[in-house]
């Protein structure tokens, strides 16, 4: 059992440089700009909740993964105008736990077709733990920067038109 656990974790840690070259390779292509960067597994904040998104982001931010990707764990308020590129970086750490969360996936569904099924359930627990809710975390903060940026885009806008009438 142990060996389960000690292979799963090693597969998710190196999923995490394979997802980080998959998403270097795609960050230049329409497909990426177009639709990934704007994917949106869950839109609802109470799904999130039910599914445990909550305490894993109390998680993440209360221990030594806050320090995994120094670009996205800011001790100092993030200014305004930082926000756009706040997003492309929280963007591509989402996708590079999208793009790791199915490399270990290929890894579950060998495990399956040879009859280990604790070792794939393991190793899927550890999958979602170490890659899935990571990638909706994300997601659920990018859709908060979204939100502002839109009401900051709204404000600016009515400030134009009050001043052009």
């Amino acid at each position: 059992m142990i060996k389960y656990f000690t292979f799963s974790f090693s597969i998710a840690f190196i999923s995490w440089i394979v997802g980080m070259i998959i998403t270097a390779l795609l960050s230049r292509t329409n497909f990426y700009r177009n639709g990934l960067a704007n994917l949106n597994f869950i839109k609802n904040e109470k799904v999130n909740g039910l599914v445990g998104l909550t305490p894993f982001k109390w998680i993440i931010m209360h221990s030594f993964f806050k320090y995994f990707n120094p670009r996205l764990s800011v001790t100092k308020k993030i200014l305004a105008n930082e926000l756009g590129e706040y997003r492309l970086e929280m963007t591509k750490a989402e996708l590079n736990h999208l793009f790791a969360f199915l490399f270990v996936m290929i890894f579950i569904v060998i495990k399956l077709s040879q009859g280990l099924y604790l070792f794939a359930i393991v190793m899927l627990l550890i999958n979602i733990l170490m890659n899935l809710y990571p990638s909706l975390l994300q997601q659920q903060n990018k859709r908060r920067i979204d939100r502002y940026l839109h009401i900051r885009n709204q404000r600016s806008l009515n400030s134009l038109v009050g001043q052009a009438g």
